[in-house]
């Protein structure tokens, strides 16, 4: 299920059914409690293996970024080309329509604009207008020793307020440590930590920036940042789908 796939092409079936067995309510409610929220398996083993392959061609990416060398951490990423694998494209297209609903409600809880149309193709076509026009799904790859700093996805002025991780290796067998780092910095308060482990084939959706946080004065804006802990043993690959393009 490797073939190549534009952006421009809608989600197939089994995408939409993959993405909407998600109890989404349950979903946005988690997502309010933790800012970040577990999806079903949006991948099969066998896919998750294909994707993984995908790393040694260095025809499907724009950019290798090497972590240590930037202090970003230790471990490495690649950015794929906007000729995306059928199911990175295939699983950005499906999630947004969900997720673009939790955004708006996002936006209008923080009193800020809400620029997402209904669809991803007309949303990524804002971006480029905006000069933002550089693919930023991620296929990364961390080894024993390796780690991700806390950092945020953010490329532009044009932001979606969530993203999507998914494992693609199965936790605890392949690897170890590894763990998905969530900070929020909240109002008036210590920051507070959230680890997650990633099941094989299975995302996690979570703030890209900030979010709605309940304060004294109504909603505030808890910002958030985002890592992995180290890799103890073995090696960790994951898929990182940004639901806005690069500047």
């Amino acid at each position: 299920m490797t073939t190549t796939r534009t952006e421009s092409q809608a989600a197939p079936a089994w995408a939409r059914e993959r993405a909407g067995a998600a109890d989404w309510t349950a979903l946005a409610s988690e997502l309010d409690a933790y800012g970040c929220a577990p999806t079903p398996r949006l991948l099969t083993p066998a896919e998750c293996g294909e994707l993984i392959a995908l790393y040694e061609d260095a025809e499907r990416f724009r950019t290798t970024v090497d972590m240590a060398r930037h202090r970003f951490g230790s471990g490495e990423y690649r950015y794929f080309t906007h000729d995306l694998p059928e199911p990175v494209a295939a699983l950005r297209a499906a999630l947004y329509p969900h997720l673009v609903v939790i955004a708006r409600d996002w936006a209008e809880r923080l009193g800020r604009p809400a620029p997402w149309p209904d669809s991803l193709d007309e949303w990524i076509a804002m971006c480029h207008r905006a000069g933002q026009d550089r693919s930023a799904q991620i296929l990364l790859r961390y080894g024993e020793g390796d780690w991700n700093a806390l950092h945020r996805d953010v490329f532009g002025d044009m932001l979606f307020p969530m993203q999507v991780v998914i494992g693609l290796n199965e936790y605890g067998t392949d690897y170890t440590g590894g763990e998905f780092l969530l900070v929020e910095q909240r109002p008036r308060a210590q920051s507070r930590g959230t680890t997650t482990p990633l099941p094989q084939g299975h995302g996690l959706v979570f703030t890209t920036r900030d979010r709605p946080v309940r304060s004294k004065r109504g909603w505030s804006a808890g910002a958030a940042r985002h890592g992995v802990s180290t890799v103890r043993s073995g090696r960790r690959h994951a898929l990182g789908l940004v639901f806005h393009d690069a500047a």
